[in-house]
């Protein structure tokens, strides 16, 4: 379960400004059903060019909810360029803050002001430029690096609670690593050559002992290593580690992150009883 402010479940509970204005002075509509989150943005300007009235259709988890009823509070009475100022993080800001795996929902906030925006000066933003990175969420490069300089982001978690893309099957996480990289102007590691099963298995069981163990053991938890097929590596948790509820989480942000960190990116950890 997420930690959420009390801004945030404020504004998740009672939204403001929910709705849509009809004849608009801008519109912004982002995400996708599709991919679990959607929002639409509309607002108009009074005589003195200040906006109005702002209001938000919000399809999503309470982060996306709270971001969109906080950006409107934000917009209202702003002026055009007043509001352009507002970033993502000004609206996790504004909420007190956002569980880092739930910051993507204030870029789509801003994304739909920036698309509400162009709508209004008649110039609306193109179709998504670059190379699509991550297929399951059609997140691009360009989209990628944006968000890597904007927020100084330096892990593909990062990169995925900001943007989403890797947050499905996975297979990109190879790229966006190398997308960082490139962005921190750090030369490209070499391509490793094709392990061997056997060499496999003898680093995994190196990086467990060396990496692992030690963080598991202070805890008094500890991980066994039962096999490796392909790129699933199956282990059981033994000691404390065994009967608690956080378990996965470990599995996925400490053993399978070091092992794809020390041994390959391809690497997924499975739990089995033994």
């Amino acid at each position: 379960m997420w930690e959420y402010t009390d801004k945030v479940k404020e504004h998740f509970l009672n939204p403001k400004n929910v709705g849509e204005i009809e004849n608009p002075d801008g519109v912004g509509d982002v995400g996708s059903l599709s991919c679990g989150d959607a929002l639409k943005l509309t607002f108009k300007l009074d005589d003195q060019g200040l906006i109005a009235d702002a209001k938000v259709k919000t399809f999503g988890c309470a982060s996306a909810i709270a971001s969109g009823s906080a950006l409107t509070e934000m917009m209202i009475g702003k002026t055009i360029e007043e509001a352009e100022k507002i970033s993502n993080q000004h609206i996790a800001d504004y909420l007190g803050g956002l569980p880092k795996e739930k910051m993507h929902c204030s870029v789509m906030g801003h994304e739909a002001l920036e698309k509400a925006i162009a709508c209004y000066r008649g110039t609306p933003i193109e179709e998504k430029e670059g190379s699509v990175i991550c297929e399951c969420f059609g997140v691009t490069d360009l989209e990628i690096i944006k968000a890597i300089q904007e927020n100084r982001l330096k892990t593909v978690e990062e990169v995925t609670n900001f943007t989403k893309a890797g947050g499905g099957c996975e297979r990109c996480h190879g790229d966006i690593a190398k997308i960082i990289l490139e962005v921190q102007h750090k030369p490209q590691p070499e391509e490793k050559q094709q392990l061997t099963n056997i060499q496999k298995m003898r680093m995994i069981e190196e990086t467990i002992e060396r990496e692992i163990r030690p963080s598991l053991q202070l805890d008094g938890g500890d991980i066994e290593l039962i096999d490796v097929v392909g790129n699933r590596v199956m282990v059981a948790t033994r000691g404390a580690c065994s009967a608690c509820k956080s378990a996965p989480i470990t599995l996925k942000n400490l053993v399978e992150a070091k092992l794809r960190e020390f041994v390959t990116p391809d690497l997924v950890v499975e739990e089995v009883s033994k």
